[in-house]
């Protein structure tokens, strides 16, 4: 709305909402959700709380904020490993893993922002319509780790699969929050056999018999987004 396209705010308004913003995110880094209130963002930014809120009229529109910028920091991260291998597990390691390094300065903070997330009703919630951009930013890369690839996966599977992909990232995400073992080794052992799993099985779509039924697996968990 107020950003111009090469990417520098000019206007004193859109120094204003960057300022806030940016005061913001640092605050979610340093503190956490439940630590940030946007009272506290208005004092560190210098505005009033009026003007805080004339931008962002909840503290939500800021963690989406936040959202969006963790999904382009993680594409940052995994774009350049991406094109060491066409290999498809190889890949979908690179964007699991990626991901997750990502969201580790965040963990000692991560219970907070998924209590406030996990309500159906929540709008931060990462199936929210509200997280849309950010849930694209992330689909988007899977999307990416697939196309890339060399595989022999049919192509209505191979276009259905990103989705999938996703939601099993939530999932590990989920899992990565209790994981409190040193560096979070337990998500990344977990990670690593569901790779290996996912290594074996992949060729068996390639059976006439079982090409019906994953399709139908696909699609049902495709369900879960729409």
């Amino acid at each position: 709305m107020f950003e111009n396209t090469t990417g520098a705010p000019r206007t004193k308004a859109e120094r204003t909402r960057a300022r806030i913003r940016d005061t913001a995110l640092a605050s979610f880094r340093e503190r956490g959700y439940d630590e940030t209130t946007v009272r506290l963002i208005a004092q560190e930014a210098g505005v009033s709380l009026g003007n805080a809120y004339y931008y962002f009229p909840t503290k939500n529109h800021l963690v989406q904020e936040l959202y969006v910028e963790v999904q382009r920091e993680h594409r940052a991260a995994a774009e350049p490993l991406l094109g060491e291998s066409t290999d498809l597990i190889d890949r979908l390691g690179v964007v699991y893993r990626t991901g997750l390094t990502t969201l580790e300065p965040f963990h000692r903070f991560a219970p907070g922002f998924l209590s406030a997330a996990v309500s159906p009703k929540s709008p931060i919630n990462p199936l929210a319509a509200e997280s849309t951009e950010a849930r694209d930013l992330a689909v988007g890369l899977f999307d990416e780790a697939v196309a890339g690839a060399r595989h022999s996966l049919p192509d209505d599977l191979a276009r259905s699969l990103p989705e999938v992909f996703w939601l099993g990232y939530l999932l590990l995400a989920l899992f990565w929050v209790y994981d409190t073992s040193p560096g979070q080794e337990r998500t990344l052992r977990l990670l690593d056999r569901g790779l290996k799993l996912l290594a074996l099985a992949l060729p068996l779509v390639k059976l006439p018999l079982l090409r019906k039924p994953l399709r139908e697996l696909v699609e049902l968990i495709g369900e879960v987004r729409a």
